[in-house]
């Protein structure tokens, strides 16, 4: 079972005169990474480095930012592995003191800070999500976009042709049940993307 966080974190870590600021930040997808490194650029405009690497749902990236190759985004995306973290975007922010660290040094630096990091970082069981579509009635919409607000579930997606198509997502889990819940509502009148 694998864990993201359940909040943003971040420490510093002093070495040699660089300051090292690392954060682990829950992110969905790489999109929203993408958007959280642009945040922390324009947080931190005169930053010498800011490298990261990302695990969320099978996207994975990483970048050395400008580091030696294979010194900061790899170490970083193997801390990340270790905690067997998901649904994370972990980088570290550095400003440069002056001293060289060596190639040695620095995957030691940027290890040790995401490391640090997530010492104490509060997890969060990270559950499946899976996409139900379902066709509908106009006469049922408000009824099931009630359901989906109650249950807590995300509208992914709607369309409005002879049908209304609801595209919602939900834990793996809860699938079957939501089936039987549609249908129930709807006196059987759903119809599901598999059957349509």
């Amino acid at each position: 079972m694998s864990h993201t966080l359940s909040t943003s974190v971040s420490s510093e870590l002093e070495i040699r005169k660089s300051r090292f600021i690392a954060h682990a930040i829950p992110v969905a997808d790489r999109d929203a990474a993408m958007a959280e490194l642009r945040r922390l650029r324009e947080e931190n405009p005169t930053a010498t480095h800011v490298c990261w690497a990302l695990l969320a749902g099978g996207q994975s990236g990483m970048s050395d930012d400008g580091e030696p190759s294979g010194t900061a985004g790899r170490p970083i995306l193997e801390v990340l592995r270790h905690h067997d973290l998901d649904g994370v975007l972990a980088a570290v922010v550095r400003y440069y003191g002056g001293v060289k660290l060596g190639a040695g040094g620095l995957v030691r630096a940027y290890t040790d800070a995401i490391a640090r990091v997530l010492q104490d970082a509060p997890r969060v069981e990270r559950i499946a999500q899976a996409l139900l579509t379902v066709e509908i009635g106009y006469a049922d919409e408000a009824r099931v976009r009630r359901w989906i607000e109650q249950e807590g579930y995300a509208l992914a997606d709607s369309g409005y042709q002879m049908a209304v198509r609801l595209t919602i997502s939900m834990p793996v889990t809860a699938v079957d049940a939501a089936r039987d819940a549609l249908r129930d509502m709807t006196q059987g009148r759903a119809v599901f993307a598999e059957e349509i």
